[in-house]
């Protein structure tokens, strides 16, 4: 089992910057990759960043060249860095941990706002 709770989400303007931190906790050594997610209303769920066990980080074309994942040094926290950010950013943001021995499950965080506005 692992444990996720988002913080950092917000009102920003236009142009502006927001990190997002998930904290995870549980069985940490059974994680094999953290992702972000998000979701607009009316909108499906949309996988934002996602960085592996080894480092190797992915990102959607909507966000590439102005979002950064990373983690901290004890790896069990994710951090996405968000800048020159627009008002189409504006979603629930979800921290995602694929996890497991064998069995590889998703686990989500609770999400925080995002809103982008002037």
């Amino acid at each position: 089992q692992v444990q996720l709770v988002e913080s950092g989400g917000g009102l920003v303007q236009p142009g502006g910057s927001l990190r997002l931190s998930c904290a995870a906790s549980g069985s940490i050594s059974s994680i094999k990759a953290m992702r972000w997610f998000r979701q607009a209303p009316g909108k499906q769920r949309e996988l934002v960043a996602s960085i592996t066990d080894g480092g190797t980080t992915n990102y959607s074309d909507a966000v590439k060249g102005r979002f950064t994942i990373s983690r901290g040094n004890a790896k069990n926290t994710v951090y996405l860095q968000m800048n020159s950010l627009r008002p189409e950013d504006t979603a629930v943001y979800y921290c995602n941990a694929l996890a497991g021995i064998g069995v590889v499950l998703n686990y989500w965080g609770q999400g925080t706002q995002v809103t982008v506005s002037s």
